[in-house]
This record gives structure tokens, sequence and C-alpha cells, in this order.
């Protein structure tokens, strides 16, 4: 765990150095501009905002996987093991996201006006709209992390059809029923036009658990097949 510790923060880095991390996170608050106008409701913010995260945090697992050179990739997987070096650059991505979705909801939280729509039955209040709309945006970086890993190499190892791939399996995690992205972000829509709020923890344990054995999955598959 140590040894992935440090290739994770070594893939930050790399994000850093190489403005991988800037793109995202322009289009993000892009879109986030976009989509929310000071004093808006606080729970349909959030809802927008952990939407966009899906395809964001995927996009940042492609940004962590192509921003070392190759010539230096291999001889980190000379030293570490292909499982690692991938495994440290999902979480990379996962780290960066999880930071995204904090900014997002604290983002929101400062602009926003009312909790719920107007007309909601009750006012479900400010510490638990923060609360499910922070663990939604975490469930949908989870989902978006997964998507990208998916969609990318040692899955896919052309970049159109990875790009491809991963679009469709970031916008299938957004519309497809039993998707724990899907059913947090309806959560909360229905809760800003009603006020009935829950915090979706059944949602975030099943991500949790897709994570984990997809990205194992997927840093197992990077130790069998040369990139």
């Amino acid at each position: 765990m140590r040894q992935v510790g440090a290739l994770t923060r070594y893939h930050l880095e790399l994000l850093v150095r190489s403005h991988g991390w800037l793109p995202p996170f322009l289009a993000f608050a892009l879109l986030l501009v976009i989509g929310v106008t000071a004093g808006d409701p606080l729970l349909g913010g959030l809802g927008y905002g952990a939407g966009l995260l899906v395809p964001v945090s995927a996009w940042y697992v492609r940004g962590a996987l192509t921003a070392e050179p190759p010539a230096s990739r291999a001889c980190l997987v000379a030293v570490a093991g292909p499982a690692r070096v991938h495994l440290g650059a999902l979480l990379a991505a996962l780290t960066v996201g999880l930071l995204l979705a904090v900014g997002e909801v604290a983002v929101l939280w400062w602009i926003s006006g009312a909790v719920a729509n107007p007309g909601a039955q009750r006012d479900p209040g400010v510490g638990p709209a923060v609360l499910a709309g922070l663990t939604t945006s975490v469930v949908c970086v989870l989902l978006g992390v997964l998507a990208g890993a998916l969609g990318n190499r040692p899955v896919l190892v052309r970049g159109p059809y990875g790009i491809l791939a991963t679009l469709g399996l970031a916008a299938a995690a957004l519309v497809v029923p039993v998707s724990p992205a899907n059913a947090a972000l309806g959560g909360v829509v229905t809760a800003a036009r009603t006020g009935q709020l829950a915090v979706p923890w059944g949602e975030l344990l099943l991500a949790v658990a897709l994570f984990v054995v997809g990205g194992a999955g997927v840093a197992a598959l990077a130790g069998r097949r040369p990139e």
C-alpha cells in the first residue's frame, strides 16, 4: 500500500506539471457557470454539479494515464509492476475528482439561495442538503473514474474507441436506472421539488464496491496485458 500511495502522488504531480488537470477543470467550471445562477435553490444546483462530475472524472483518468512519457512509464513499470502503476494512476484521478467534488459543493453552498424549490412541502435544511449533495458527488466521481478505467488502456488500447467508450459509459452511469449515480441524482432532484431528502448511503456503498472491483480488475488486466 505504501508503494501504491507513492505512485498515486507521482501521478498527481504529473497531472499538475503537465497541466492535464486544467482542461477538465475549465470545462467543469464553464458548464457549472452556464447551468447554475447565484440564488438558485441549493439542491437543484448540487444535482446538476454532481452529474457533471461523471464525465469530468472519466476525463481525469485519461489525463492520468497519458501524462507520463512512454519511456518513463516503461521504467516505472519495470520497477513497481504494471498493476501498481495503473492503480496509482486511477487513484490519482479519483483524488482529483474528489477534490473537485468538495470544491463544487462548497461553491454551490456559498452562492445558492433557498435549499429546495419554491412550493416544496418542507425545508430539509442546509446541513442535510450539503451532506446529500456531497455524498451524491462522491458517487458520481467513483462511477466516472470507473467509466474512465473501463474506456482506456488496457481494456481499450486504441484512443478513438476509448474516448467513445468512455463517453458511452459515463452517459450510461447517468441514465441507466440501476446505476448508483442515477439513483443518487434522482433522489437529490426529487428532494429539490418535494423537500423530502434522504442521504444516498446505499448508493455510496454500491459505488465504492463497484469501483473497488472494477479498479482491481483493470489493474490486474494491466499486469497481464502489455500496453
